[in-house]
């Protein structure tokens, strides 16, 4: 019998956060409820991309540790295991190969563009798939609320540059 309820999200619905991978890339992850993320990517092969409404897995694995999977219309399918007592994430990105062979296809605000994107994944190819797996350190985080569309709304590009040192 677990010490935690593993149905209890409240801890990490509307939560905010900005990671940065061991690799360097640098990604950001609204928890919007408790089936829908946004997120923004800083930097990485496919820097400046930025998705709302995005559809996925989330569950309690322990007392503050929570994992969210989702896959996108690219093709790319995620998973997060977010760690809010150390700070620590661990993401795997399973990539089809025709986002690796050409990843700035993806660099757009997703939403405006998934039937480009299905177009795109059917388009393939598909394999060999690339696997990142890597763990990032969680540099910022918030509760901003649930179901807030203004955490997540522009691209990286946009953002001034000390982000996100004066955001409340």
């Amino acid at each position: 019998m677990s010490s935690f309820d593993k149905e209890d999200l409240s801890g990490f619905v509307g939560k905010h956060l900005v990671y940065t991978y061991d690799n360097g890339w640098n990604y950001e992850i609204y928890v919007k409820n408790a089936n829908t993320v946004d997120y923004r990517i800083h930097s990485g092969i496919v820097g400046n991309r930025w998705v709302k409404h995005q559809r996925a897995y989330i569950v309690r694995v322990a007392s503050e540790v929570y994992k969210i999977s989702w896959t996108e219309p690219t093709g790319t399918d995620v998973s997060l295991i977010v760690n809010l007592g150390d700070k620590v994430f661990h993401g795997t990105i399973f990539f089809p190969r025709w986002v690796i062979n050409d990843p700035q296809k993806t660099v757009c605000f997703q939403n405006e563009h998934i039937p480009q994107m299905e177009a795109y994944r059917d388009a393939g190819p598909a394999y060999p798939t690339e696997v990142i797996d890597e763990f990032a350190t969680i540099t910022y985080v918030h509760d901003s609320g649930v179901n807030n569309e203004a955490v997540i709304n522009c691209p990286a590009s946009e953002l001034p540059a000390d982000f996100p040192k004066n955001l409340r």
